[in-house]
């Protein structure tokens, strides 16, 4: 007897991405088939094979639709979703969880844990990975609440780029990512929390979960 395949959705607005993981989970697993691969959530939505089973959903598809909606959506037509990010931003994570997602996947994590993860989701169990788990373990509460935009601008500039380079890859103003990294630092300041160096930023953006060392 064949046994069904678990239906998968990809949505991320870097094709790139999406040709990659379509690769690496054709290649590392037999039991799952991805049915689509888009860029858009309105693609997907209108896709003729959807609902799926479970979807890989990026967190930030630059469309202005709150992530809860679309979580919300997918699951009134029975669909588990796992959310996928760069980021790792412990009250991201449990934001996504706690608006209906099942797991949560760092795009840095291997092609296993992806696997991993919509198997999880196919049976309706929650999944985030070990390393992910320690750092929502060791987030501190004490941290401040940053926007979206401030998370990316703090995690390009923790991991190395300056702020031309940061300016760049958001598509904002040089004086633009100075402003987010003075609101950044003002916001740890008033938690008690100095970043006033970037070494400094580095370390907290590390303890936030913001990057991964």
């Amino acid at each position: 007897m064949t046994q069904n395949k678990i239906r998968v959705a990809i949505v991320d607005d870097h094709r790139m991405i999406l040709s990659a993981f379509t690769q690496w989970i054709t290649d590392s697993a037999d039991d799952v088939d991805v049915i689509t691969a888009v860029p858009t959530w309105p693609e997907l939505l209108t896709h003729p094979d959807f609902p799926v089973d479970v979807v890989l959903l990026d967190l930030d598809l630059k469309d202005n639709i709150p992530v809860s909606l679309k979580l919300s959506t997918l699951k009134t037509t029975g669909t588990q979703t796992v959310v996928m990010s760069a980021y790792s931003d412990p009250g991201v994570v449990r934001e996504a969880l706690a608006a209906g997602a099942v797991g949560y996947l760092v795009k840095s994590e291997p092609a296993s844990a992806m696997v991993e993860a919509i198997r999880s989701a196919e049976r309706g169990d929650s999944y985030i990975s070990a390393e992910l788990d320690a750092a929502l373990g060791r987030a501190s509460s004490a941290s401040p609440r940053l926007s979206a935009q401030e998370r990316r601008v703090m995690a390009l500039y923790a991991a190395g780029d300056p702020v031309k380079s940061v300016a760049y890859e958001l598509s904002i103003s040089e004086e633009t990512a100075k402003s987010y990294l003075k609101r950044i630092r003002e916001k740890y300041r008033s938690k008690g929390i100095d970043v006033g160096t970037k070494v400094a930023l580095r370390k907290q953006a590390i303890l936030d979960g913001i990057i991964v060392n």
